[in-house]
């Protein structure tokens, strides 16, 4: 790509501060800025970086006020951030869009295949799957029976998608991860040895959800594991059987969700945070990584943190506490002296 910053301002309806016929080839973090890159100020912490940049063009918000003199070009624009995930979007549209289907790969004759779908070597296309217009179905994917891909999908090398499985439109499925393996079901025998309950359900993920890397969707006893439209899960996370996910909630690495859980819409979730079984958490909250939530959240009005979970102002105050543990063990201590041996004391007095 090679694009002015003229070009650019107008794409995100932005001005131009210097050289509007800068030109831009890449994209550079800021503090490894180079001439032909494009960079983003959107962290203050990172404002000393754009007084030393090399890049050719930096974009920034529309508030952002200089201490000293800068030598890129710069560009004003609402949200830096979202600006330049827009643009980054815009960039990768230009890549070039397979849309064959290679020799090595494997497609029932039952199976339906869009328009403008790109197979990939050793990938599998099992009976009456549905695979729709201009997905992209890359390397040694595993697509099971009766699966249902929508259009403009990007399914990554290695994926499992499993039986009865149904994927919306323009969704996102990276290396590894697995869409509708058995959930965790056993049932405890008299022996003390445990009997697989079958998982007869499937995994249904609405249109615009990106899953990372690597992570696991397992499928219903019964019925049907939800993914609302619009969420992003991050690497590594355990989606547990008949769990329901909410509209354009975000979870990062390592989350874990145990089964029959329902998560509100707009959620936040930092990483690693547990969430026990069969609990109903509201739409709009904010959990901090690490925490462990055991029952239910009505009220989304503050973060959690802690494990387990609690209001992060009673976390912070309790935590405070916490670190003063050890002095005021050794008081304790102390004081507990002092009172044998006043005692002690007393006693010696009253013989």
């Amino acid at each position: 790509m090679e694009f002015t910053a003229a070009q650019i301002a107008s794409y995100l309806n932005g001005t131009v501060e210097g050289d509007p016929e800068a030109k831009v080839t890449t994209f550079n973090k800021i503090e490894e800025g180079k001439p032909g890159g494009i960079s983003f100020l959107a962290n203050p912490k990172y404002t000393p970086y754009i007084y030393t940049s090399q890049a050719s063009v930096v974009l920034v918000n529309k508030d952002f006020v200089a201490e000293h003199p800068i030598s890129a070009t710069l560009i004003r624009v609402d949200d830096a951030y979202a600006c330049l995930a827009k643009l980054m979007q815009m960039a990768v549209s230009y890549r070039p869009h397979k849309s064959k289907r290679e020799r090595m790969s494997k497609v029932a004759w039952s199976a339906k295949v869009g328009k403008g779908v790109y197979i990939g070597s050793f990938t599998y296309v099992s009976a009456h799957a549905v695979v729709g217009d201009n997905t992209q179905v890359f390397p040694q994917v595993y697509i099971g029976e009766n699966v249902t891909i929508g259009k403009d999908c990007i399914i990554y090398p290695g994926v499992k998608i499993y039986r009865d499985c149904v994927i919306g439109d323009r969704c996102i499925l990276q290396a590894g991860a697995v869409i509708g393996s058995d959930g965790f079901g056993f049932a405890p025998q008299p022996d003390g040895s445990y009997k697989k309950i079958p998982q007869t359900g499937n995994v249904i993920i609405e249109d615009d959800v990106e899953i990372c890397a690597n992570t696991c969707v397992d499928r219903a006893t019964m019925g049907s594991t939800i993914i609302r439209k619009g969420v992003k899960l991050d690497n590594l996370i355990q989606v547990g059987h008949n769990v329901e996910i909410g509209e354009h909630t975000v979870m990062a690495s390592q989350v874990g969700i145990a089964g029959s859980t329902k998560i509100g819409g707009h959620c936040m979730m930092g990483g690693q945070v547990g969430i026990a079984g069969h609990l109903h958490i509201c739409d709009g909250l904010n959990v901090a990584a690490k925490a462990g939530i055991l029952s239910d959240v009505k009220d989304a009005s503050s973060p959690l943190l802690g494990a387990p979970a609690m209001d992060h102002k009673q976390f912070l105050r309790s935590y405070v506490l916490f670190r003063k543990f050890p002095e005021i063990y050794s008081e304790l201590k102390q004081a507990n002296k002092a009172l044998k041996e006043e005692i002690e004391q007393l006693k010696q007095n009253n013989r």
